[in-house]
This record gives C-alpha cells, sequence and structure tokens, in this order.
C-alpha cells in the first residue's frame, strides 16, 4: 500500500464538506478557524483516513482527484467545469500516448486534465494570446508537476498551429469558426475536434463554419449534473444542481474532397443549403445594382 511523502498534494474534507488541499512538508502545519494539523500526521501514512486538530476536529484525509487539482487551481480566468472537461476528454479520445492541441490554456485548468489523459507518452500543445495566463498556467503545471508533458505557447493562433497530424484539437476561444482552416490541417484524417461556447450565436456560426468544410459527425452538448441529498430514506436532489455552463461542439475531420454536408441530417442539410442559395442571390442582386448605378453615373448629361 503507497504511503504519503514529502511533496505529495493530500486533500482534507471537513465535516461540512469543505476541501482543502495541502502539500505535504516534513514538519509542516495546515492551520484553520477549527485548528492545527500536522504534516508529520500523514506522512508515511496511507490516505483515505481521519486525522484530527489538536481540537479534536475530524478531516478525512484523501488523495486529490483531478476536479480537486482545478478547483484548488490559482487562475486568473474562469475555469472549464469538471462535468464539461470530462466530456471532453471522452469525445476528443484521449488516452496515453495521444496528441492534442488546446487553444486558451487560460490557468491552466483544462491542460492539467488533458496532461493527466495523455502522459506518459503522449504530448499537449497548448496556445495563449495573453502573457499574463500564460505564466499563470506554466506555474500552476510546473507546481503539479505535469509541465513535462506540455507545449506551452505565448501565441496567437491566427497564424496557425505549429503541429500537424495530431489526434485532437480542442478551442476555448471567442470565435473558434475564425480557426477551422487552421484545426483541419493540424488534425490527422479522422481526427477529433471540440469547442466550448458560452452562446447559441456562436454555436450557429460555429455549426455553419464546420458544415462548410470538411468536417463530419458534428455533434453540440450541454452537461447537466444534478446532486441528490446523501439521505437514504428521502432520496431526493439537492435544491442547487450544475446546470448550463456552456455548450460542447464536436466534429471529426474527414477528407478534402468528401462533402461534408452529407453526413448531417437532410432537413438541416436543405435548410443550409437554402440559405447558401439566398445569400449568392442577395449576392447577385446586389452586385447588379451596383452595376447599374455604375452605368448610369457613365451617361453624359
Amino acid at each position: 500500500m503507497s504511503v504519503a511523502r514529502a511533496g505529495d498534494l493530500a486533500l482534507l474534507v471537513s465535516p461540512d464538506r469543505k476541501r482543502y488541499l495541502i502539500r505535504l512538508q516534513a514538519g509542516g502545519q495546515w492551520h484553520s478557524h477549527r485548528g492545527a494539523i500536522s504534516h508529520d500526521d500523514l506522512l508515511g501514512q496511507p490516505l483515505g483516513r481521519t486525522v484530527h486538530t489538536q481540537h479534536g476536529d475530524a478531516f478525512l484525509a484523501l488523495e486529490p482527484s483531478g476536479n480537486d487539482l482545478v478547483q484548488e487551481l490559482p487562475r486568473m480566468t474562469q475555469i472549464i467545469y469538471g462535468k464539461d472537461a470530462a466530456q471532453i476528454l471522452l469525445r476528443l479520445n484521449l488516452y496515453p500516448g495521444r496528441t492534442v492541441i488546446e487553444a486558451g490554456t487560460g490557468s491552466g485548468g483544462l491542460t492539467l486534465l488533458l496532461a493527466r489523459a495523455i502522459m506518459p507518452t503522449g504530448r499537449v500543445f497548448s496556445y495563449e494570446v495573453r502573457a499574463d495566463a500564460h505564466a499563470v498556467a506554466r506555474r500552476n503545471l510546473d507546481n503539479l508537476g505535469l509541465l513535462s508533458y506540455v507545449t506551452l505557447y505565448n501565441e496567437d493562433i491566427a497564424a496557425g498551429f505549429h503541429e500537424s497530424a495530431v489526434d485532437a484539437c480542442f478551442l476555448d476561444t471567442r470565435e473558434p469558426w475564425l480557426f477551422l482552416d487552421h484545426v483541419w490541417a493540424a488534425l490527422k484524417g479522422s481526427g477529433f475536434f471540440g469547442a466550448l461556447l458560452p452562446t447559441t450565436n456562436q454555436v450557429s456560426q460555429l455549426l455553419q463554419g464546420l458544415q462548410a468544410r470538411p468536417f463530419g459527425d458534428i455533434a453540440v452538448e450541454e452537461v447537466l449534473v444534478r446532486p441528490y441529498k446523501l439521505v437514504p430514506d428521502r432520496l431526493r436532489p439537492e435544491d442547487r444542481m450544475i446546470a448550463h455552463s456552456g455548450f460542447l461542439v464536436f466534429a471529426r475531420k474527414i477528407a478534402a474532397q468528401d462533402e461534408s454536408l452529407r453526413w448531417i441530417p437532410e432537413k438541416k442539410r436543405r435548410a443550409y443549403l437554402g440559405k447558401q442559395a439566398m445569400a449568392r442571390r442577395e449576392a447577385e442582386l446586389a452586385a447588379q445594382r451596383e452595376e447599374a448605378d455604375d452605368d448610369e453615373e457613365a451617361v453624359p448629361e
């Protein structure tokens, strides 16, 4: 059975279910309003047991989960909820040895989960345009011992990605539809694409961009989590739940010569083609009006 060692992270859970993440060190102490807990009481012992403060208050000492690491992460940007991150890892088909591009590192919350999924033989390539967020993410990943699995870029992705033939690409950017050509070029055949967006207008624009390019198996999803009260005899939901936190859009890269519209439902395909035809017709009429105006200006008085 493994035991806690100096430098390990441990999670302390109070009776009222508050969670505290600490890094263990010899002679260290953790302090709260309930009292102090000596790190030495945990070192050399297996986690998953009760420890007490000097006042006798009990805490459960556990190994922290990935969700705990994200929630306690020092951050300056909004983080992706665990419920969304879990769906992203599943939908992007990430496991040890895979390669994935992330645009929008932020404070590194999703980045650390991507790294934990693909380590030890995979690689995360993460892009962040803000220098301050880039620095925070680098520090967070280094503190968690995950930096060796991640290549961090403090760059704009407008010029494209450095990588090619990667397994997956995820965009957490305001206008992901602007970068779809770069995404397609970076992915291997049948590669996985995902994006997180807060509004339906953004989702609509991204869908239009995907349907106009060689992408298939397109899906839009929303993840809702409803916790339940821990009362076996009267099992019922909690009064609050983690509901809408964003829309997830997923797609797969298909061959350039394939028609991506072939892989969306017939009704949606007809509607999309109708809008495209209407847009072309409006453009033609506008061009004709402009030409007529030019002819009128050219007629001498």
